[in-house]
């Protein structure tokens, strides 16, 4: 995996990826930025989001469960000096389907948690992570 990160000016920056994507990072104006794109600790967060809701929807499909959606929220906390990591992770996970079964969706969120998910491991490593689910009816 790679990823190739280009200051643009002030504080904003411009990332390439291996598989051929552009992402923009900026700072907000009080930091020096013109809040032009995602600030990077989010963008550790939505990566957080994105692996775990990837994981749940690949694990409940394999199930044989009728997914409509999966929505991840993601809530944090970081140290208040620097390094400022993140201390505290809320992940709530609202899964839409048909006659979906509560005991697979808890398992799903729980394997993503434990084993599938590298960052949410990786980020487990200084946060306490609370994960929460809901079910609704498509």
């Amino acid at each position: 995996m790679k990823v190739d990160v280009k200051w643009v000016e002030q504080v904003l920056f411009l990332a390439g990826t291996g598989s051929g994507h552009a992402v923009v990072m900026d700072g907000a104006p009080e930091g020096g930025g013109r809040n032009l794109g995602p600030r990077p600790m989010e963008l550790l967060l939505t990566g957080l989001g994105g692996c775990t809701a990837y994981d749940v929807v690949t694990m409940l499909r394999k199930g044989r469960q009728e997914v409509h959606d999966v929505e991840v929220r993601v809530e944090a906390e970081r140290a208040e000096t620097p390094p400022k990591v993140f201390t505290h992770i809320r992940l709530h996970y609202v899964v839409t389907g048909r006659g979906l079964r509560e005991s697979q969706v808890r398992r799903a969120v729980e394997l993503s948690a434990d084993k599938y998910c590298s960052a949410s491991v990786m980020l487990g490593a200084t946060a306490r992570i609370e994960h929460s689910y809901e079910l609704r009816e498509a």
